[in-house]
C-alpha cells in the first residue's frame, strides 16, 4: 500500500485581521454613499461625508494590499502578523474616527475643541496615527531582507512601501508648514470649531477640488500623501500587465527586464512625489504650478524616459538571436 502525502501548500495565505479591517473599511465607504445621498450637511464646502468614504476606500485597499503582501513572507512571518494585526486596529481606530466625527458633523483633524466628540476623536488618533507609520516601515524592512516572489514583484513591493512610509512622513512634516496659528471655524452644525494646523498650506482652508477637496487656491498635504500611499498598487498593477505581456513579447520573459521597468516606474514615481511634496511645501495649488514646478516634472519624465529606453535597449539586444 503506498503512502500518500498532503499536497505542498503553495496559495498565499491572506492576514485574517487585515482582511477584517478591509471588510471595516469598505463597510465604512459603503455607510458614506448613503450618507452623502441622505444627509446634506458641509464641512467648508464638502459633504461631510465625503472624507469617511474617501479614508474607507483608500484604507480598505491598502489594507487587502499588505493582507495578501504578508502571506507572502518566507522569513519573519510572526513578526509580520503581529505588524500586520496592530495596523489593522490602529487602522480601524483612525477612520472610525474620521467617520464618527462626519456622523457628528464635525471636524476630524486638527480639531482643538474640548466637547467630547473632538475628545474621543483626539484620543482615537493619538493611539492610532503612529503605529500606522511605524507598523508600513518594519514590513517595509521585512521586505528589504528578502525576496517574496519574483525580481519585478519584489522591486514594486519594496519600492512601494518605501513610498507609503514617505507619505507619511511628509504628511506629519507639511502639517507643520500650514502654520499653527488657531483659527475658529463653524462646522455643519453652526458650532464654532478651533482649529489648529490644515491641510492646506498658505490658505489653510481653500476652495478644494471636487470629490479630492485638494486646496485650488494653495498647497495641499494631502496631493504627494496620496502618490506616495497609492503608489503600491500602481506598481504591482504594472507588474501583473508586465507578466500578462510576456507571453506574446519573447523579450518579456526576461525577469532582469521586467524588473528594471518596475525600477524605472518607481523611479518616476518617486520623482513625482518628490516634486508634489516641493510644490506643496511652497503653498502652491496642484492646479497653478509655476515654470520651477513644469521644469521639475519635466526633468523627472525625462529621466524615467531615458531609463525605460534603455531598459527596452538592452532586452531588445539581450532577445537577438546570437550569429554562429
Amino acid at each position: 500500500m503506498g503512502i500518500t502525502t498532503a499536497p505542498h501548500r503553495t496559495q498565499t495565505e491572506w492576514h485574517r485581521p487585515l482582511l477584517a479591517n478591509a471588510v471595516f473599511m469598505f463597510t465604512v465607504a459603503l455607510v458614506s454613499v448613503g450618507g452623502l445621498l441622505f444627509d446634506d450637511r458641509h464641512l467648508v464646502g464638502e459633504p461631510v461625508w465625503l472624507k469617511p468614504l474617501k479614508f474607507g476606500f483608500a484604507m480598505g485597499v491598502h489594507a487587502l494590499v499588505v493582507a495578501w503582501l504578508l502571506g507572502k513572507l518566507r522569513r519573519g512571518r510572526r513578526i509580520g502578523w503581529w505588524l500586520g494585526t496592530v495596523f489593522a486596529i490602529a487602522g480601524v481606530l483612525d477612520v472610525g474616527a474620521v467617520a464618527y466625527a462626519a456622523a457628528n458633523g464635525t471636524f476630524s483633524h486638527f480639531n482643538e475643541n474640548t466637547d467630547p466628540v473632538a475628545r474621543t476623536v483626539q484620543a482615537a488618533f493619538s493611539v492610532g496615527i503612529m503605529p500606522l507609520l511605524l507598523t508600513t516601515f518594519f514590513v517595509a524592512i521585512l521586505l528589504l531582507v528578502q525576496r517574496v516572489g519574483d525580481r519585478a514583484l519584489t522591486r514594486a513591493l519594496r519600492a512601494g512601501l518605501a513610498l507609503a512610509v514617505a507619505s507619511m512622513v511628509v504628511a506629519l512634516w507639511l502639517s507643520t508648514s500650514s502654520g499653527q496659528t488657531p483659527r475658529v471655524v463653524a462646522d455643519a452644525n453652526g458650532h464654532q470649531v478651533s482649529l489648529v494646523g490644515a491641510h492646506g498650506i498658505g490658505d489653510p482652508d481653500g476652495n478644494g477640488m471636487p470629490v479630492t477637496g485638494w486646496s485650488a487656491t494653495g498647497g495641499d498635504l494631502r496631493v504627494p500623501h496620496f502618490v506616495g500611499m497609492h503608489a503600491i498598487q500602481g506598481l504591482l498593477l504594472l507588474t501583473v500587465v508586465l507578466c500578462a505581456a510576456s507571453a506574446r513579447r519573447r523579450w518579456l520573459r526576461d525577469e532582469r527586464t521586467r524588473a528594471d521597468l518596475v525600477g524605472a516606474a518607481a523611479l518616476g514615481g518617486t520623482g513625482v512625489f518628490a516634486v508634489l511634496s516641493w510644490q506643496a511645501h511652497r503653498g502652491q495649488s496642484v492646479l497653478h504650478p509655476d515654470l520651477a514646478t513644469l521644469a521639475a516634472l519635466a526633468a523627472v519624465a525625462a529621466l524615467t524616459l531615458a531609463a525605460v529606453t534603455a531598459v527596452l535597449l538592452r532586452a531588445r539586444l539581450r532577445a537577438l538571436p546570437t550569429p554562429s
